[in-house]
């Protein structure tokens, strides 16, 4: 029963500090230090949470940019089933998969290369990733650029400043 005692003691100690003290402290620290990153790094527009920076948004309309596809399941960007599709690059379901994206995003951008950025076809290793390169964004331009009645250069001048 000796032995049993600082076993306990120690024990207790061990889950106040490390399920107490510490994620108290760190969460304290990251509020004080990076507010925007701690609380999900949220997008306001006049005040409304319209989404986050950090994940991804299925955007279908032709004004909008394609993000990378979502690995998520049943809904994507489901922050809640975040995780790749697990599928080897040997897999014929996953090859099947890039040559049905390719396939929908030449129909939709039929002006643009004939090369699609990989990033457009391939899902990131959380599923939820909203960012794509400046190449991936130019591959878009003459589709936005029709949607919204504005010019490709106007559309590249966009890319370029947030790039």
């Amino acid at each position: 029963m000796a032995m049993l005692r600082p076993a306990i003691s120690l024990l207790l100690f061990i889950a106040l500090v490390t399920g107490g003290l510490y994620p108290l402290l760190t969460t304290a620290l990251a509020q004080w230090w990076f507010p925007l990153q701690a609380n999900g790094s949220l997008i306001r527009l006049n005040g409304e949470i319209r989404g986050s920076e950090l994940i991804g948004q299925h955007f279908s309309e032709a004004k909008y940019f394609q993000g990378r596809p979502s690995a998520t399941a049943e809904t994507p960007y489901n922050p809640q089933a975040s995780g790749g599709s697990n599928l080897a690059a040997s897999n014929p379901q996953l090859t099947q998969q890039v040559n049905e994206r390719i396939a929908a995003l030449r129909a939709a951008n039929p002006q643009a290369a004939h090369d699609v950025p990989v990033e457009l076809v391939t899902a990131s290793a959380s599923g939820l990733d909203p960012q794509i390169t400046p190449t991936a964004a130019k591959w878009q331009i003459a589709r936005i650029a029709q949607a919204r009645h504005i010019t490709p250069e106007q559309v590249a001048k966009q890319i370029d400043a947030h790039t």
